[in-house]
């Protein structure tokens, strides 16, 4: 099961594994009150796609595309997604807009990955 779930929210054992999927670290967050499982530096959009972007909700199309290139082909994706299939994952993630972030991003590749793996 994948869920996603702000870095600034209170984490709950319903979080199961918990995966920061950012490549910075959320600002004014403490590891403690984070409590991240694991970090997953080399799944975020890379410095030069996430500085081009700056969360621009026009930008967000492109991105998204941009993004999922980035994506289809990194081993952590894989990893990831196996993950996920033995236990509840929550992507964890900093961006204030949850529908128009990397992590609903990913959250939709790997469902979409697990569903073609099924068939």
């Amino acid at each position: 099961m994948l869920r996603m779930k702000r870095a600034y929210d209170p984490p709950s054992k319903d979080d199961g594994t918990r995966v920061l999927v950012e490549r910075l670290w959320p600002r004014g967050l403490t590891k403690e009150r984070a409590s991240i499982d694991i970090w997953c530096k080399e799944i975020s959009p890379s410095p030069e796609l996430r500085k081009w972007y700056a969360h621009d909700a026009s930008k967000w199309d492109e991105f998204r595309a941009r993004y999922l290139d980035e994506i289809r082909n990194e081993p952590a994706v894989e990893r990831l997604r196996k993950l996920s299939e033995s236990r509840t994952v929550t992507l964890v993630f900093a961006a204030r807009d949850a529908e128009r972030s990397s992590a609903k991003v990913l959250m939709d590749f790997l469902l979409q990955s697990a569903d073609q793996a099924v068939l």
